[in-house]
């Protein structure tokens, strides 16, 4: 696949701090287009932090991050800084959709008005033309018989299915996951793992948070093990997991792996 020279989201030098607390602490993560990275690592090494800060929900302190070669523009310093252009931003959020590890999906709309919602109120698409590509992409991942239905009437896999769909109707550039299945059942999150298989079959462009290793070794192109905000080793899933070169990252696929 011929990937594109401009990477669809460039993070440079990356530092995130909660008060005192500096949680990300210098970071270089960079995600080609039609690329699948993957970020792993112990709950509190800074994965779903970084994803947040590239999608510009949290704002980091410092350090540059490019959507398609554009700088985010900031003003202030340290804990004062903040993005400088709340265009840019929407224009930036509207292009990197986000699945959550909780669905959030709105309880008093169907399956079908919780994918359209946003094509049609952030985007202007005309309703029709929302709707059409709200089934196509419920069909897409399976639950296309689901349209009528209300988020509580559905399993946990298959709200986390629509909530993929909801993403993907916006027809972003990339696709954003912090811990897709994690709250899943090892059932239902093989329903999820397997749309994601073929989104990134597709050759979408996707930065996935995700706890499930094997997952990871199958669909990345790049694999990135943090430990305490920093990289502690990355390269192709066949390096990390086939010769970790990392003690602690031995330990840690040793810890979640099956021998």
């Amino acid at each position: 696949m011929r990937v594109s020279e401009t990477p669809v989201i460039e993070i440079r030098n990356l530092h995130k701090a909660y008060g005192a607390l500096e949680v990300i602490k210098g970071v270089d993560i960079t995600a080609p287009r039609g690329h699948v990275i993957s970020l792993i690592g112990s709950s509190g090494s800074g994965k779903s932090t970084i994803l947040r800060c590239a999608n510009l929900l949290e704002d980091s302190q410092q350090g540059d991050i490019l959507f398609n070669g554009e700088p985010v523009r900031w003003r202030g310093t340290g804990l004062n800084r903040h993005p400088a252009d709340a265009k840019q931003v929407l224009r930036i959020r509207t292009n990197l959709s986000m699945v959550f590890q909780q669905f959030n999906l709105w309880a008093h709309m169907t399956i079908l008005q919780n994918v359209m919602e946003a094509p049609v109120t952030v985007l202007g698409r005309a309703r029709a033309e929302a709707e059409e590509a709200a089934r196509g992409y419920l069909d897409k991942v399976g639950i296309g018989d689901k349209c009528d239905a209300y988020p509580a009437q559905l399993s946990g896999g298959q709200q986390q299915r629509a909530a993929i769909a909801r993403a993907l109707c916006m027809e972003p550039e990339a696709l954003l996951f912090d811990e897709p299945t994690s709250a899943l059942d090892p059932e239902l999150e093989q329903e999820v793992i397997r749309v994601i298989k073929d989104l990134a079959g597709e050759g979408r462009t996707m930065m996935i948070v995700t706890h499930d290793m094997k997952m990871a070794r199958d669909v990345s192109d790049h694999v990135v093990f943090l430990h305490q905000g920093l990289i502690e080793e990355e390269g192709a899933p066949a390096d990390l997991f086939g010769a970790p070169r990392s003690e602690r990252l031995r330990g840690f696929l040793s810890s979640t792996m099956a021998v």
